[in-house]
């Protein structure tokens, strides 16, 4: 199906200088994202049909892999176990820019109609369950591989190179396995190429398609996983008092942890969330038992206040449980960092995206609670990420179906914007460093 072609504006901030890579004229990129956008839409909706896994991304980055050769890229396979990477060279020396594209599905059955919806299965955490693309990243793979083939076109006149990431297990590797970002960079991802500057994009539900939101500095907050286990003295249900009640005592520590971010953190500097999510204990009615697990999860925007809270926790969770002769411990897992926009790439990365989506498609974005671990990569080199509008223009965006929901949506309008973006912010930070 034809997509709408990209209305890239004639002042665009790059192509309009003289140097290296002036002789890519406005006209010249727009037609270049127009003639791939038949094949965006092919390869989004093949990988949406074909959903895989955290790090069993096998068919798609053999895919993605068999397409960079095709397009003159040197790859590199096996990395993080399905990562793939590919190097293009411009004609001329110059710095090495980064896109990175994230590859993996959800353990979610698709509920929309769609006819290149997803009917496969698969065992997760060992459990049969339906597999979906339920926060976009077929958009991402497609969007990813189109902006390499309009570089590709244009590698005679790039000053410097580019690289391509194609990353798995975003959404996290399976228990007992690594994998995402930080795997690829453990496994030597930069020692292929440091980039000296990296992007990335991820469409957003609650935006509609074709606008663009950014900010500057922390946009993403950091996931922590916490582990509480709380331990007790079993009893008879009818004669508390001869033991110790766990339960109460877990109810207890989840009231208290609440306090944390509503009155011991300074929530003018940032927000942050502290939520218990799973609470599992006994197996009778008329049993208390010795012990109680408690999960849940920790955001913050700000490294200080994320080990502050850190410590907070595992201080209330201790005294609370012996505060009534219990006992507790808590497991405080570090995940995904911050997801910090570099503030000067941010601010020259700005008129670019207003020159493919048009000045008023261009939003500063509030913060974000969701994470990302795009920002293992921006710990190393300056990054810059932003939101990509997926809800079909003129449908309330805040009432539409939220990424990772079964019923998740991708108006593909929003595909070639993408495909734009991605070339131009490359091309943008190709010249400035050249």
């Amino acid at each position: 199906m034809p997509v709408k072609t990209l209305p890239i504006l004639a002042g665009f901030l790059l192509l309009g200088t003289a140097g290296p890579a002036a002789a890519v004229t406005p006209q010249a990129l727009q037609s270049a994202v127009n003639d791939v956008g038949d094949q965006v839409v092919v390869w989004r909706r093949d990988f949406h049909a074909n959903p895989e896994l955290s790090n069993r991304e096998f068919r798609t980055s053999k895919i993605v892999a068999d397409e960079l050769r095709a397009m003159g890229y040197e790859v590199k396979t096996g990395i993080a176990h399905t990562g793939v990477v590919g190097i293009l060279r411009g004609s001329r020396p110059g710095p090495v820019v980064a896109l990175r594209a994230d590859m993996d599905a959800l353990p979610v059955t698709e509920q929309g109609d769609l006819p290149f919806r997803s009917t496969v299965r698969a065992t997760y955490n060992g459990q049969e369950t339906g597999v979906m693309h339920a926060c976009g990243h077929d958009a991402h793979v497609a969007i990813g591989l189109g902006a390499a083939r309009v570089l590709a076109g244009m590698r005679e006149q790039l000053p410097g190179t580019v690289m391509m990431i194609f990353q798995p297990a975003e959404e996290g590797a399976p228990k007992g396995e690594e994998g995402g970002a930080e795997l690829m960079l453990d496994e030597g991802l930069f020692d292929i190429a440091k980039p000296d500057a990296i992007f990335g994009l991820h469409v957003w539900s609650g935006l509609n398609a074709g606008v663009i939101g950014y900010r500057s500095g922390p946009m993403m907050a950091s996931s922590d996983r916490i582990e509480i286990v709380v331990n007790g003295r079993q009893t008879h249900g009818s004669k508390p008092w001869g033991g110790v009640d766990p339960i109460v005592v877990a109810a207890q520590i989840v009231m208290s942890l609440q306090t944390i971010t509503s009155r011991q953190m300074d929530i003018t500097r940032a927000p942050a969330v502290v939520s218990i999510g799973s609470i599992h204990g006994g197996i009778r009615n008329n049993i208390i038992p010795d012990e109680v697990t408690m999960l849940g999860t920790v955001r913050t925007f700000d490294q200080q206040m994320r080990e502050d809270i850190a410590e907070r926790i595992d201080r209330t969770v201790r005294t609370t449980a012996d505060a009534a002769g219990a006992s507790a411990s808590v497991e405080y897992d570090f995940g995904y960092p911050v997801t910090v926009n570099d503030p000067e790439l941010t601010a020259r990365s700005i008129p670019v995206l207003e020159s493919v989506a048009g000045p008023a498609n261009v939003i500063q974005n509030g913060l974000i609670t969701g994470a990302e671990d795009f920002s293992y990569f921006q710990k190393q080199v300056s990054g810059f990420y932003f939101m990509l509008g997926a809800t079909p223009p003129g449908q309330d965006a805040s009432k539409a179906p939220s990424n990772h929901s079964p019923l998740f949506y991708v108006d593909e309008s929003t595909l070639p914007v993408g495909v734009g973006a991605l070339t131009a912010l490359a091309l943008m930070a190709l010249e400035s460093g050249s």
